[in-house]
């Protein structure tokens, strides 16, 4: 990957599964120490992707790759490897010889978690109703409203603490975003405001409530996603204090991309 970080990959692991626990699929498998992920129900790649967890394994790759691609179309989905510096230099370079495209890059960034650097963040209480934070959430992102179950499915099966925040606006929601604290990490996920309230400060305002709402859990450390193209998120995430820990990218068959 152009650019890559050169983490640690012992702290790329315990992120990458915190993040597995964080944004759970509805089925995940193993072949050899790639993680299988699928869900039916929602789209993200995190959830329905093949993830490579160990440097070492790139062993029999064109019979993985046709096994797993086979049981990708199977279940209705684009074979998709998810590749992060937990892979495999050898399945990058065979994904190129056969004509895999790439597929959003993205940046895991991450801040230390202070009591000073929220001091300022409101004490904003997360909702404990799963359908109004569906709605709010297809809302602000602008989504498909077919995806509500899927997405209810995914928030229902997350097991550490998980807080649900929405802003709101004259009844309408207009800001989202998901936090799971589980042990001293917080991963904010699915963070999305309306395109018409844009530029206003609300996403700042939601992330520091969310973060301040998980330190108070005892996280110490924060951790999220962000396509490298997200330009404006980026830009606010690093004027929150966010620095890049790695990145990964996505490979789909370039007929499928």
């Amino acid at each position: 990957m152009s650019g890559a970080l050169q983490p640690d990959l012992a702290d790329v692991r315990r992120l990458e599964a915190a993040g597995f626990r964080a944004w759970p699929a509805a089925t995940a498998r193993y072949d050899g120490t790639w993680m299988v992920r699928l869900t039916g129900g929602h789209p993200s790649g995190r959830l329905n992707s093949i993830n490579p967890m160990d440097p070492a394994d790139y062993h029999q790759l064109d019979e993985r790759i046709d096994r797993l691609s086979q049981y990708f179309h199977e279940h209705g989905r684009t074979p998709t490897f998810r590749l992060t510096p937990l892979s495999a230099p050898q399945i990058a370079h065979r994904l190129d010889e056969l004509g895999w495209t790439f597929v959003k890059p993205t940046i895991v960034m991450r801040l230390p978690l202070t009591a000073d650097a929220l001091a300022t963040a409101e004490d904003l209480v997360p909702t404990d109703d799963i359908d109004r934070y569906v709605e709010a959430s297809v809302v602000t992102h602008g989504d498909d409203p077919a995806i509500k179950p899927g997405l209810r499915q995914v928030l229902e099966a997350i097991k550490p603490d998980r807080g649900l925040f929405i802003l709101g606006q004259d009844g309408n929601p207009v800001s989202s975003a998901l936090c799971v604290r589980d042990g001293d990490l917080a991963g904010l996920f699915n963070v999305a405001t309306a395109g018409h309230m844009r530029s206003r400060g609300l996403g700042r305002r939601l992330i520091l409530s969310a973060l301040k709402w998980a330190f108070a859990r005892g996280a110490r450390q924060a951790y999220l996603q962000v396509e490298e193209n997200n330009e404006a998120a980026i830009q606010l995430y690093r004027a929150l204090g966010f620095s890049d820990g790695y990145r990964y990218v996505y490979r789909q068959p370039q007929d499928q991309a």
